[in-house]
């Protein structure tokens, strides 16, 4: 019987070992709703704990698009950074806010606590601040600065990449992209969800945020300049890039794989 139970508790253990691409479904206690996520991991060793690092993609996209198309060298990136990456489904266009007038949108909450805990309670992650970051392109450039200003203790590192982070200059596309059927109408906006509004609260966060954003990239160019000239005039940390692209795949790809480079970098500063 003793060898059974050892052969059996063998067969469990050897997936999470050998198995680098995961999809699984974490329940949202919040939103009463299972969440598709993918989690990427290198080839967990025995006795070792990992960094994590939160991927969020854009309107529309989910994370098996962004495997295939957005970051298509993500695994090789853990094994090389010997990074835990997780991908949650944004749903298309949650815009990952805690909707005021949708209770099953609750996507803050699940990424900045309900989601964190999971992956903390299920993988032999590094449970602490400093080895966790979280990052995002588009409308999960949005979300990855939103979240990390709600959860400051939770994350170190905060990417955006071409992020759509001024709803107020959105004008048509406030609608268009669905931000009012989370969120509401614009004029009663509240100032936690703008980002603009909480650069105070980036100051006193002492966090690390990188900020790139294509020059051809006409939707989100402007917003991304004058971030970074508030960020500056306010002497709050962060690094801040421009080149060549617009807002596509191509440009984003290329950007996040440098965000990610990036991120391992400060890692190994935080002596990770």
């Amino acid at each position: 019987m003793k060898i059974i139970c050892t052969l059996l508790f063998s067969a469990l253990i050897l997936p999470l070992t050998a198995q680098q691409i995961i999809r699984t479904k974490v329940h949202s206690e919040k939103m009463d709703k299972n969440i598709e996520t993918i989690i990427v991991t290198p080839e967990i060793q025995h006795g070792v704990q990992y960094k994590t690092v939160y991927i969020l993609h854009g309107y529309s996209g989910n994370p098996d698009r962004t495997l295939q198309d957005d970051i298509p060298d993500l695994l090789q990136k853990a094994k090389t950074f010997q990074t835990i990456y997780v991908l949650p489904n944004g749903n298309f266009n949650s815009w990952y806010v805690d909707s005021p007038i949708n209770p099953h949108s609750q996507y803050s909450s699940f990424i900045g606590a309900e989601l964190v805990n999971y992956i903390d309670q299920h993988y032999p992650t590094l449970p602490y601040r400093s080895a966790r970051g979280i990052l995002g392109w588009s409308m999960g450039g949005y979300g990855a600065l939103h979240i990390s200003i709600a959860y400051p203790h939770t994350f170190s590192i905060v990417g955006s990449s071409c992020g759509a982070i001024d709803f107020d200059r959105f004008g048509k596309g406030y609608q268009g992209y669905q931000v009012d059927q989370v969120l509401g109408d614009l004029k009663a906006l509240n100032d936690s969800e703008r980002i603009y509004s909480n650069e105070d609260r980036m100051m006193q966060n002492k966090q690390h945020y990188i900020i790139d954003c294509g020059t051809e990239d006409q939707q989100m160019l402007e917003m991304n300049r004058t971030f970074h000239k508030h960020l500056t005039s306010k002497n709050i940390e962060h690094l801040y890039m421009e080149s060549r692209g617009g807002h596509d795949t191509a440009y984003w790809s290329k950007s996040l794989s440098q965000q990610l480079a990036l991120f391992q970098n400060y890692f190994q500063n935080e002596g990770l």
